[in-house]
């Protein structure tokens, strides 16, 4: 499996981005008021990219050898999907008004980019590993 770690890699960059920027069609449309924000095609495309996503990180954790739990950045990548998932949710479905799914929106995206530097740093404390 090593052999094929670039392609993995690059698999899993690729639903990185595709996953980031439906949720940032969706997050946009949502705040517009279009009904397109829960069209089927956005749920089927997250669904397939998130798997996709999911299995490249367990093939790429694998590979190098390195588990969240122990590995400190990964286990903090982990959780902070937790987090992005359930703002997620609730930006997109659960949140009562306009103004509250805006607000779990902005904290899902500043998770995601946050999740993003943790990513490319390696180190649990992300961008804010030079402080």
């Amino acid at each position: 499996m090593a052999a094929w770690f670039l392609q993995i890699l690059w698999l899993h960059i690729g639903c990185v981005i595709v996953s980031g920027s439906v949720f940032f069609t969706r997050g946009c449309l949502m705040l517009a008021g279009s009904p397109a924000t829960n069209h089927p095609a956005f749920e089927w495309t997250s669904r397939i990219v998130d798997t996709l996503f999911l299995a490249a990180g367990i093939a790429l954790a694998v590979i190098i050898h390195q588990y969240p739990f122990a590995q400190a950045w990964l286990t903090v990548k982990v959780l902070l999907l937790v987090v992005y998932i359930v703002l997620g949710t609730f930006a997109l479905r659960r949140g009562r008004t306009r103004a509250v799914r805006g607000a779990f929106f902005v904290a899902a995206l500043a998770v995601f980019l946050f999740i993003v530097t943790v990513a490319r740093t390696q180190n649990p404390l992300g961008v804010f590993a030079w402080l």
